[in-house]
């Protein structure tokens, strides 16, 4: 978008980094630090003399499964921005574990900005900042202007997690989780299309014994059982797509998952208001 003429026409390119940090294992604070310091020798190796901006992405401090939906950390929030700024090296030693404890299981994907860190110079300044956290995340916005070998290797990548059992009503979708739960993660998924949501509405008994699911998974699905299901290990990413195409918002899922009315759960935040991934259409 900031790329855009006044024609419509783009005056550059757009490159993806693709980051996975919701099953882990996944790429570690450090890693995706010294990933953007690679990144920078790149560019400057390029023989072209280019202008080049490094966009990062990823709610702050933020929760939306488990009994543990709706944790914010607005002062930790503050901390990290100040820190990735001034000190982002300090932000490499903590953990997924200690990034959920102090910003949410969803909110450690602010790892994500230390690539963008990474990928810059010690000498930078502050151009812009802010942030304001309504319903579910804390939504950020930071712009950094520049002024003027690492080793990730990791013998043990669970090792990043570890500890996070301590957190109660927290569940992370690591690759046993999603061996374990894949044909009923891979059901709802389908949602998104058509026949299948069709059918799922109107015939959803018969769908679900075609897609072998067990009498548990049937169960757990039929019977709404929010909090059951993320204990089982279905992603709230799908979970949220069936709740949309059964008319229910996030809300009112967050709320069933920590046990609470709709009432109390919004009494909690800050912006009481309702919303889903449906279309407006639909």
């Amino acid at each position: 978008m900031m790329m855009l003429a006044e024609e419509g026409e783009w005056h550059g390119s757009v490159v993806p980094l693709q980051v996975g940090v919701l099953q882990f294992p996944a790429p570690s604070a450090k890693r995706c630090y010294d990933f953007g310091k690679a990144l920078r020798q790149a560019i400057l190796s390029y023989p072209e003399d280019l202008n080049v901006a490094i966009i990062a992405t990823g709610g702050l401090s933020h929760q939306v499964h488990g009994e543990r939906c709706g944790f914010n950390n607005e002062p930790w929030d503050e901390e990290f921005l100040q820190r990735l700024e001034t000190k982002p090296e300090s932000l490499t030693e903590l953990t997924h574990a200690e990034y959920a404890t102090k910003g949410g299981m969803e909110g450690a994907e602010v790892i994500m900005w230390l690539i963008m860190r990474g990928a810059l110079s010690d000498d930078i300044c502050c151009v812009h900042k802010a942030s304001y956290c309504p319903p579910m995340t804390n939504i950020a916005t930071l712009i950094l202007e520049e002024q003027g070998a690492n080793d990730s290797s990791e013998l043990n990548p669970m090792a990043q997690i570890q500890g996070i059992e301590q957190l109660e009503g927290t569940y992370p979708f690591t690759v046993e989780t999603s061996h374990r739960a894949y044909r009923l993660n891979d059901f709802l998924r389908r949602l998104i299309e058509p026949q299948h949501r069709e059918r799922f509405i109107h015939d959803q008994a018969a769908l679900m014994q075609e897609f072998d699911l067990t009498a548990e998974e049937q169960t757990m699905v039929s019977g709404l059982k929010w909090i059951e299901l993320i204990r089982y290990g279905v992603i709230f990413f799908c979970l949220e797509k069936m709740a949309a195409v059964l008319g229910r918002s996030n809300p009112e899922v967050y709320a069933a998952m920590r046990g609470e009315t709709m009432e109390e759960f919004q009494a909690s935040r800050k912006v009481a208001m309702q919303y889903s991934v449906s279309a407006k259409t639909s």
